[in-house]
C-alpha cells in the first residue's frame, strides 16, 4: 500500500498536544505504519535498528558524561565558585547577574547537563539577587539563559548523541561548540551590563560594607573555587583536542575527576554516590525509551520513502540552499516549543542529514548551528523545560508568566548568536580545524 510518509506525523503532534510520554507515540505509530507497510517483518527491523544504536561505541561517553555532571552538580563547587564571584563581581552594576552567566559558563564546561545548573544557581543565584532588589525578570533570564549553555558547551550529551547518529567526530563537535557558547556567553553578559548601565536600578551594586574584604582572601576564595572545574575541563576537552584520548575514553576521566572533586570537597559520601547513580541510571533509562520510538520512527519514515520527499521539498524551494536552511532551521525552533531537544534530534537529523549534504554544507557546522537552535527549546514554552526547572525551586511569589517574560530578551540573543555563526562559520570551523588528528 503507498503510503504519504509525512501523514506519520499528523498523529505523533495530536499525541503530543494530548501529553502522552514521547517515546511511546513515536514507537507505536511507527508500529502502526510499519505494519501497514511491510506487515510483521517491520519487527526485525526496529529489533536491528535498536540493537545497532545499544552497541555504538560512541554512546559509551554518554552515561559517564551524566554521571559527571550529576556528582559535580553535589560536589559544593557551584557554592563555592558562586560565593567568590559574588565578592569579585559584586561591586558591578549588575554584577550579580554577570558572575552567575560567567559561573554558568564554568559550570556548563564541566557537566554536559542543564538540570543541575538551572536548579544550583536557581537555589544560589536567584534568593541573592532578589535580596539585593535585582530586577526579577532580567534575575531569572539570566538565571535559564546561562544554565542552557551546558547544552551547547562542551562536553555536552546532545553533541555526543549527535556524533553518534550523524557518523561524526564527537571530539569535532565538541571543538565546533566551544567558541559559538562563549559568544552566547558574550552576548548575555553585554546585554546585562548594556540594560544595567542605562538603568541601574535593574541590577543594583553591592554596598560598600559588604566591600570589604581583603584582597588576598578574595584572590585565595577565586583560585580555590576556579581550579578544581577548570582541572576536570583540561582533563576532558584538553585530552580530546590534543589527541590523547578519545571523547569515550575522556568521559571516563571526567567521571573519576567529579569523584575526586567531591572527596576534595568532602561532599562524597555513601548517599551522594548513590543517588548520582540512580539518576544517571533513570536518565539513561528515559533516553532509551525515547531512541527506541525515534529510531523505529525514522526507520519506518524513511522506508517509506520520507527521506526523498522531504528532500524534494527542500530543494525545490526558491532561493536555493540558503532558503532550505532558512525552512530547516525554523521547523526545529518550531518543535522545540512542543517537544525536547533529544526527541527532535532523533526524529530530525536522520532526516535532514542527506539534505545538508546535497545542498553542500560543512556537516560538522550544521551540527553546531543544530546545537544553538535547539538550546532555545530549554528556554521555549510551552515546552521549555528551564521554565519549570526554575519555577520548582523559585520563590513562590515568582509566577510562571514572569519566569516567561524574562526568557524572551534571551532567546532574541541567541538568535543574534545563531545569525553570526550563519554569517561568519569560522566561529565554529576554526578550532576543529586546528585539532590533532
Amino acid at each position: 500500500m503507498d503510503i504519504n510518509p509525512l501523514w506519520m506525523f499528523v498523529p505523533v503532534l495530536l499525541l503530543v498536544f494530548l501529553g502522552h510520554p514521547l517515546g511511546y507515540i513515536l514507537g507505536g505509530v511507527a508500529t502502526i505504519f510499519g505494519l501497514i507497510g511491510w506487515g510483521p517483518q517491520v519487527f526485525h527491523m526496529f529489533a536491528n535498528k535498536f540493537f545497532a544504536m545499544q552497541v555504538n561505541y560512541l554512546l559509551i561517553a554518554l552515561p559517564l558524561f551524566i554521571f559527571m555532571g550529576n556528582m559535580l552538580g553535589r560536589s559544593g563547587v557551584a557554592e563555592k565558585l558562586y560565593g567568590a564571584l559574588h565578592v569579585w563581581m559584586g561591586p558591578v552594576r549588575g554584577g550579580l547577574a554577570l558572575a552567575t552567566v560567567i559561573i554558568c559558563t564554568i559550570f556548563a564546561a564541566a557537566t554536559g547537563i542543564i538540570g543541575a545548573s538551572v536548579t544550583a544557581m536557581g537555589l544560589l543565584a536567584l534568593p541573592e539577587m532578589l535580596k539585593r532588589k535585582y530586577d526579577v525578570r532580567l534575575s531569572c533570564g539570566t538565571v535559564m539563559a546561562g544554565s542552557t549553555l551546558g547544552i551547547l558547551i562542551p562536553p555536552s550529551i546532545m553533541l555526543v548523541i549527535y556524533g553518534a547518529m550523524a557518523q561524526l567526530s564527537v571530539g569535532k563537535l565538541f571543538m565546533a561548540c566551544v567558541f559559538p557558547g562563549l559568544l552566547l556567553s558574550g552576548l548575555y553578559c553585554a546585554y546585562i551590563m548594556i540594560r544595567c548601565f542605562f538603568r541601574p536600578e535593574l541590577g543594583p551594586p553591592m554596598s560598600v560594607e559588604e566591600r570589604q574584604i581583603p584582597m588576598k582572601k578574595k584572590l585565595l576564595m577565586l583560585f580555590t573555587s576556579i581550579a578544581p572545574p577548570m582541572f576536570l575541563i583540561l582533563a576532558v576537552l584538553g585530552t580530546i583536542f590534543t589527541g590523547v584520548a578519545t571523547p569515550s575514553e575522556a568521559s571516563a576521566l571526567g567521571a573519576i575527576g567529579s569523584i575526586i572533586i567531591a572527596a576534595a570537597n568532602r561532599q562524597l559520601t555513601w548517599e551522594v554516590m548513590k543517588d548520582t547513580v540512580f539518576t544517571t541510571a533513570k536518565t539513561i533509562g528515559m533516553i532509551s525509551v525515547i531512541a527506541a520510538g525515534a529510531s523505529c520512527f525514522t526507520s519506518v519514515f524513511l522506508g517509506l520513502g520520507g527521506g526523498a520527499v522531504v528532500e524534494g521539498l527542500l530543494l525545490g524551494l526558491p532561493g536555493g540552499k540558503y532558503a532550505a536552511l532558512a525552512v530547516i532551521m525554523l521547523i526545529l525552533f518550531a518543535l522545540g516549543t512542543l517537544l525536547d531537544w533529544f526527541g527532535i534530534l532523533l526524529l530530525c537529523i536522520p532526516i535532514f542529514s542527506p539534505v545538508i549534504q546535497s545542498l553542500g554544507f560543512d556537516p560538522i557546522w550544521f551540527a553546531a548551528i543544530v546545537a544553538i537552535n535547539l538550546q532555545m527549546s530549554f528556554l521555549s514554552p510551552p515546552y521549555g523545560v528551564a521554565l519549570f526547572y526554575l519555577k520548582s525551586v523559585a520563590p513562590e511569589e515568582i509566577t510562571m508568566a514572569e519566569i516567561i517574560k524574562s526568557i524572551f530578551p534571551f532567546i532574541g540573543l541567541m538568535i543574534l548568536g545563531l545569525i553570526i555563526c550563519l554569517v561568519f562559520p569560522q566561529v565554529i570551523l576554526w578550532l576543529p580545524n586546528l585539532m590533532i588528528k
